[in-house]
C-alpha cells in the first residue's frame, strides 16, 4: 500500500475553464438489473458491453456503475468485502476491462461507486477486527463496551434495529449506521483513510474518471458518540451527517488522489440540507464536484411513510438548491437512483394513458434544470413502479427492516401500500429490452421479477417510434448539448405560486412550461415577451396564451421586449 500521491502535476482545466463534467449528461446502470448474458438471471458486465451502442445513441457522456466489487449481497453491493476484485455474478475483471475499453471507444465516460462509510463484515479487515482488542486492524472499525445491559448509545440503524451489534467473542459492540453486517469504519485511524486513498488510485489507474460516493458524509462521527435526542431520533441522518472532520477527510482526499487525475466526485449528500452540502461542492474549497441532495427526491417520505407533494412545494426545492449551490457550486439534477421509486409514479402519472406524456415531461425538467442531469436505467423508457402483491414480494433487506420495527404498531396493508409507493426495489426490477419473456433481460428466472407492463414498456418498442420517451429523450439530450443556455444559463422560477404549471426561464432565450396534470391549462406569459419560436413540444401558441393539454411541455425560444 502507498500512501504518497503519484508525483504529478494536476491536470490543466479546459481552455474554457469549465469542467467536462458540468456539460455532461449522466445514465446510472444498476448492473444486477441491467442485462443478463448467461442465463443465471442476474445482470452482469457483459450485458452493459453489450449495450454500449444503445447508451450511445441516446447521447449520454458519462455511465455512473453502481457496486461491482465482490461482495456477499446482504444489501445487494453495499456490502463489499474485497474492493479490488469484481463480483463473481457479473463477471471478471476481464470484462470490466472490456467494458471500459467499449465506453472509451464510445467517448463515454465512467465513474464508479465509493462505498467506504462501511464494508462487509466478510471484509478481510473486519475478519481480522473481531478477533480481539489486541489486533492491528481492530482500530479499522468502531468497538464500544455496552452501556447499562445494552448497546453503547440509542443509535437507530437505518435497515432497523439499533446500530450496534454485540459481538460474542469479544464482548463488545461494533457501530452500522445500516445492516449488521455493515461495519463503519473509523475514520479517525489514518491507516483507514490511507487505504482508501490507495484503493481509489488503483480504479483509478484504470481508467476510470471519478466516483460517486456513497453516504460520504457520514464517514465522520459525532465526537464520544452522545445518545440522540428524542427529536433527533425521527431522524438521525442529520446527526450521522455532523460529524465534525468530513471537509478534512474529504480536502485531504482531494490532495492526496483527485488533484492527481481528471475527475468527476459526486457524494451523496444524504443528511445534509442544502446550506451545509453548500460547502462540499464550493469550488474555493477543494472538496467534491457535485452532490445528491435529496430535499426533491424525498420530499414526501416521512420514515416509512409515504405523504403528499404539491407543485409550489417542488418548485421552491428547485430554487432553493439553485441558490444554495450559489456562484462557486454546481448542482445534480435527478428524480430517481436505485434508492427512490420510479419518477413517472412519484412525480407523474403512471396511468396507461397518461405514462408517456407524463414521463416525457418529467425527462424534460431534468435536462433542462440548471446542473448535471442524471438519468437512471428505464427512466428514458418511462418505465414504472412495480406492482406489489404482498410483503414477500420484496427483496429490499430495508422493507423487512423496517416491518420487523413497526409490526407491532401499524397494520400490514397500511406498511405495503406504502412500501408499494416509495420502496426500493421499484427502481431494481430488470430493465425492459423487449416484450418477450421477462422483458428481455435473462433466460433464466430473473433475481427480481420484471414488471409486467414490460409488454408495452419496452426498449424495442420505443427505438422504432418517433414518438417514443426514448425518442424524445434522446432528441433532448441533443438539443441540450447545443444549446448554451441550458448547459450554463441562470435559472428563474417565473410563476412559483402555480399550482399546476411549472414555468422557468434558462439563460437569456430559454422558456420551459410543464403542465402537472391531466387538465388542460391556458397559460398567459408574462408581459413583453416574445416567443420566437417552439424547440420542444406540441403546445399551441396563440396572442400571448399557450395551451398546454394534460401532462404537456414546451420549450419556447423567447425573447424579452
Amino acid at each position: 500500500m502507498s500512501a504518497d500521491p503519484p508525483s504529478v502535476e494536476p491536470p490543466a482545466e479546459p481552455a474554457t475553464g469549465r469542467p467536462w463534467w458540468k456539460d455532461a449528461v449522466v445514465y446510472q446502470v444498476y448492473p444486477r438489473s441491467f442485462l443478463d448474458t448467461n442465463g443465471d438471471g442476474v445482470g452482469d458486465l457483459p450485458g452493459i458491453t453489450a449495450r454500449l451502442d444503445y447508451l450511445k445513441a441516446l447521447g449520454v457522456d458519462v455511465v455512473w456503475l453502481s457496486p461491482h466489487f465482490d461482495s456477499p449481497n446482504a444489501d445487494n453491493g453495499y456490502d463489499i468485502r474485497d474492493y479490488r476484485k469484481v463480483m463473481a455474478q457479473f463477471g471478471t475483471m476481464a470484462d470490466f476491462d472490456a467494458m471500459l475499453d467499449g465506453m472509451k471507444a464510445r467517448g463515454i465516460r465512467l465513474i464508479i461507486d465509493l462505498v467506504v462509510n462501511h464494508t462487509s463484515d466478510e471484509h478481510a479487515w473486519f475478519v481480522e477486527s473481531r478477533k480481539g482488542p489486541g489486533n492491528p486492524y481492530r482500530d479499522y472499525y468502531i468497538w464500544r463496551d455496552g452501556k447499562d445491559g445494552g448497546p453503547p448509545n440509542n443509535y437507530p440503524a437505518f435497515f432497523g434495529g439499533p446500530a450496534w451489534t454485540f459481538d460474542e467473542a469479544t464482548g463488545q459492540y461494533y457501530l452500522h449506521y445500516f445492516a449488521a453486517k455493515q461495519p463503519d469504519l473509523n475514520w479517525e485511524n489514518p491507516k483507514v483513510r490511507e487505504e482508501v486513498h490507495d484503493l481509489m488510485r488503483f480504479w483509478l489507474d484504470k481508467g476510470v474518471s471519478g466516483f460517486r460516493m456513497d453516504v460520504i458524509p457520514f464517514i465522520s462521527k459525532p465526537p464520544g458518540l452522545p445518545d440522540l435526542t428524542p427529536e433527533a431520533l425521527r431522524a438521525p441522518q442529520f446527526v450521522y451527517a455532523a460529524g465534525p472532520r468530513l471537509h478534512d477527510y474529504l480536502r485531504d482526499m482531494r490532495r492526496q488522489v483527485l488533484d492527481h487525475y481528471d475527475t468527476m466526485t459526486v457524494g451523496e449528500a444524504f443528511g445534509l440540507r442544502p446550506d451545509d452540502a453548500r460547502d462540499l461542492i464550493d469550488s474555493r474549497r477543494r472538496e467534491l464536484d457535485l452532490v445528491f441532495n435529496f430535499d426533491i427526491v424525498r420530499m414526501d417520505i416521512d420514515g416509512w411513510r409515504k405523504t403528499t407533494w404539491t407543485l409550489p412545494r417542488l418548485k421552491a426545492l428547485y430554487t432553493e438548491l439553485d441558490q444554495a449551490a450559489g456562484p462557486f457550486g454546481w448542482n445534480t439534477v435527478f428524480l430517481s437512483n436505485h434508492d427512490n421509486p420510479r419518477s413517472v409514479s412519484h412525480f407523474g402519472d403512471d396511468d396507461p394513458a397518461w405514462v408517456e406524456r407524463s414521463a416525457k415531461l418529467l425527462n424534460t425538467l431534468i435536462l433542462t434544470q440548471r446542473g448535471t442531469p442524471f438519468l437512471y436505467q428505464g427512466e428514458e423508457l418511462g418505465m414504472t413502479n412495480y406492482p406489489f402483491q404482498t410483503l414477500d414480494d420484496f427483496d429490499d433487506l430495508e422493507v423487512a427492516g423496517r416491518w420487523r420495527d413497526v409490526r407491532h404498531r401499524v397494520s400490514e396493508a397500511e406498511y405495503l401500500a406504502n412500501a408499494r409507493a416509495m420502496g426500493r426495489d421499484n427502481s431494481r426490477t430488470p430493465m425492459q429490452w423487449t416484450d418477450g419473456p421477462n422483458g428481455g433481460f435473462t433466460t433464466g428466472q430473473p433475481w427480481l421479477s420484471v414488471n409486467p407492463n414490460a409488454a408495452t414498456i419496452n426498449a424495442a418498442d420505443q427505438a422504432g417510434r418517433p414518438d417514443s420517451v426514448l425518442a424524445h429523450t434522446r432528441a433532448l439530450i441533443a438539443f441540450r448539448r447545443g444549446s448554451a443556455d441550458l448547459r450554463e444559463g441562470d435559472y428563474r422560477d417565473i410563476d412559483p405560486d402555480h399550482p399546476q404549471v411549472f414555468a422557468y426561464r434558462r439563460g437569456q432565450r430559454i422558456l420551459v412550461l410543464l403542465n402537472f396534470g391531466r387538465e388542460t391549462v391556458r397559460y398567459a406569459l408574462p408581459e413583453g415577451l416574445t416567443v420566437e419560436g417552439a424547440a420542444f413540444g406540441a403546445a399551441e401558441v396563440a396572442d400571448g396564451i399557450v395551451t398546454l393539454r394534460g401532462w404537456d411541455f414546451a420549450i419556447l425560444i423567447v425573447s424579452d421586449a
